[in-house]
């Protein structure tokens, strides 16, 4: 008895992981993200993968994360338990086949598409009347389209934009934005269109890619070399 209750206790963790990877990609994660960070938390493996920002930087996934991280903390204790306790017969496996059912039914009805709808709907309504800008995702806030990035553009000793202003570079109707310049420890955003470049600053940049690739040709292709250089190292 106490083996087929924790055959049946496993099955219930398969269960819940499958409906946690599922509300995770009613938030907008791709299903195998998803299904990668859910067991990560769920096992407390604890990946420090890009991937994780994803999860930490939003306020819906971060909800279902702990309680991911509760329940995996809880059924060790419980596999653990089962395990030592293998030849018990104080196990009630007809109520754990009841919970499973529950379970199954709870992911079935999930999946419906018109709920999913709903709930997706529900989930993006919530963040807006909830949480602030500053409490959502860069994705979410800045990259209203495909092609919109965040750049930190360092410039180097050879760059042709030293000592030249980016009201210069930058033309009025170009899809670019520069967010700030960092310059050692000092951020000039207010005169940051009319300060002169200097090597060694980097340029917060916000913007279409095609337009960064424009104005900013030689400065991308370096950054694009150096994170180059840095995988293979």
């Amino acid at each position: 008895m106490g083996f087929l209750f924790t055959l049946l206790y496993f099955a219930i963790i398969g269960i819940v992981i499958e409906i946690n990877v599922l509300l995770f990609t009613l938030t907008g994660l791709k299903k195998e993200i998803a299904r990668f960070q859910v067991i990560s938390m769920f096992t407390a493996t604890g990946f420090t993968t890009g991937e994780s920002e994803l999860i930490l930087e939003h306020p819906v996934r971060r909800r279902l994360s702990t309680f991911l991280i509760l329940f995996g903390v809880f059924s060790l204790a419980v596999i653990i338990s089962s395990i030592s306790n293998i030849l018990s017969d104080e196990f009630r496996s007809i109520e754990l086949g009841i919970i499973i059912l529950v379970l199954i039914s709870l992911y079935v009805i999930l999946s419906v598409p018109k709920l999913k709808q709903y709930m997706k709907r529900t989930f993006e309504s919530h963040m807006e009347k909830n949480y602030n800008l500053a409490d959502l995702p860069l994705r979410d806030v800045m990259y209203f389209e495909e092609d919109d990035v965040v750049v930190e553009l360092p410039i180097h000793k050879d760059s042709k934009i030293m000592g030249k202003q980016l009201k210069d570079i930058i033309e009025e109707d170009d899809d670019l934005i520069v967010l700030f310049i960092k310059r050692g420890d000092v951020t000039v955003r207010k005169d940051s269109y009319t300060t002169k470049i200097q090597e060694g600053d980097m340029l917060v940049l916000y913007g279409h890619k095609s337009c960064l690739q424009e104005r900013f040709k030689n400065e991308m292709k370096e950054l694009k070399t150096k994170e180059e250089v840095e995988v293979y190292k």
